[in-house]
């Protein structure tokens, strides 16, 4: 039985066959490290901007996609790809170099569709003329990482954005046609359980598919520094898991769940260790909402803390 929405299940309704996504980096920086908006990034980002699993930006997007394509072909027979776009901020370069990087990922007849990641705030107009445009001829989604809907928490994290920007991204993007998956981050220092629930029904109710991320405390980060400083801790897999069950039960039956963890890069990883184990950790998680019978989008969650929704616009 599947107890929630999968990304799996939702490429093979959509293409029919298990695809894969290749990591690639177009080569970007972000406005909170080239002193638009600051330098340091966001206090969890790491120096490879959250990619350190894409190919290198010093080689072509052709090369990258094929050395991608290298690296999961044993794993599959139906070489249908989906092209990512993960490290740092995916539409922040000219429009001109963004029309040639996302022309040259669908190039290839083999990938299906287009993945950016990208920031609220960096979907001007234009960009968003543009993803419509390569949107015509494969499939696009993009990937916010709006990470909490707390303002006092974004301001700690140094988002850099208002809660209304990610609003009206989203709006901007379903109005061209155009899919959302948004980033919430689980454990942020400072934050309740209720808390992140509250951002998890938030964004439930606004996008198409979300990414449930861990807090990994990474080397090189301010982050580490706060952890090293004894001022929050992280969660422990019991506990994760444990808050897992209530945001699927919470999150409607539409929204993909295209990620219920994550693992940061061993080498810098500080914290939590039992994070590095990806495969301990999703079968414990699957236990986990085996035993307790967890379903995505049950309503008893609404009826016991009607508090945690709140009025959204429709998507």
């Amino acid at each position: 039985m599947n107890r929630y929405y999968s990304l799996n299940e939702y490429y093979k309704q959509k293409y029919g066959k298990k695809v894969y996504r290749l990591a690639i980096s177009g080569g970007m920086t972000c406005p909170n490290r080239d002193g638009t908006l600051g330098e340091r990034g966001c206090i969890f980002c790491s120096a490879g901007g959250s990619g350190e699993f894409a190919s290198s930006a010093a080689l072509s997007v052709g090369d990258q996609l094929e050395e991608a394509k290298r690296r999961v072909r044993s794993k599959t027979r139906d070489n249908m790809y989906i092209a990512y776009f993960q490290p740092f901020t995916n539409t922040y370069a000219p429009i001109e170099r963004l029309r040639a990087l996302y022309e040259a990922a669908i190039a290839p007849d083999d990938i299906v569709g287009l993945s950016i990641g990208t920031r609220p705030d960096c979907l001007p107009p234009e960009v968003i003329d543009l993803l419509c445009e390569i949107n015509e001829k494969k499939p696009v989604t993009v990937e916010l990482g709006l990470q909490t809907i707390h303002e006092k928490t974004a301001a700690y994290i140094r988002r850099g954005y208002p809660l209304s920007v990610y609003d009206q991204a989203v709006q901007a993007l379903h109005q061209a046609g155009i899919e959302v998956i948004t980033h919430v981050i689980l454990g942020l220092p400072g934050e309740t359980e209720e808390m992140m629930l509250e951002s998890v029904a938030y964004v439930g109710h606004k996008t198409d598919g979300i990414k449930l991320q861990l807090l990994h405390v990474l080397e090189g980060t301010d982050l580490a520094a706060d952890y090293r400083r004894g001022l929050f801790r992280t969660m422990t897999l019991e506990e994760y898991a444990a808050l897992l069950c209530r945001c699927i039960r919470i999150l409607p039956k539409n929204v993909v769940i295209c990620r219920l963890t994550g693992d940061g890069d061993k080498k810098s990883l500080i914290a939590p260790q039992w994070s590095a184990d990806k495969k301990r950790v999703l079968n414990f998680i699957n236990k986990t909402l085996s035993d307790n019978n967890i379903q995505q989008g049950e309503q008893i969650i609404r009826e016991k803390q009607p508090e945690i929704y709140r009025e959204t616009v429709p998507r």
